[in-house]
């Protein structure tokens, strides 16, 4: 399902218009991300839950000349799914 389907649907099932079901939907992904970004985690109870974590700096290797790299510090945004919606999509 693409974001305009997924508006459409929201739309359909809210009352409200496309255009303020697309802004309703712009400003919570917004929000999410700019929690994200913060490194607070965004828990939706049934949904899901978004955190970060901090992958630590590490050696690697180059597969085509085989020199060891340095790779450094990164956040990963990892996306655990909840159980109503794991049940959901089990049924």
């Amino acid at each position: 399902m693409k974001k305009t389907q997924l508006i459409e649907k929201a739309a359909q099932a809210s009352g409200l218009t496309k255009k303020d079901t697309a802004l309703a939907l712009d400003a919570i992904l917004d929000a999410i991300g700019e929690a994200v970004a913060a490194g607070e985690s965004v828990q939706i109870p049934g949904f899901g839950t978004w955190n970060v974590k901090v992958q630590k700096a590490r050696t690697g290797r180059n597969p085509k000349t085989n020199e060891t790299i340095e790779i450094p510090e990164s956040k990963r945004v990892t996306f655990s799914v909840g159980k109503a919606l794991k049940d959901k999509a089990n049924s």
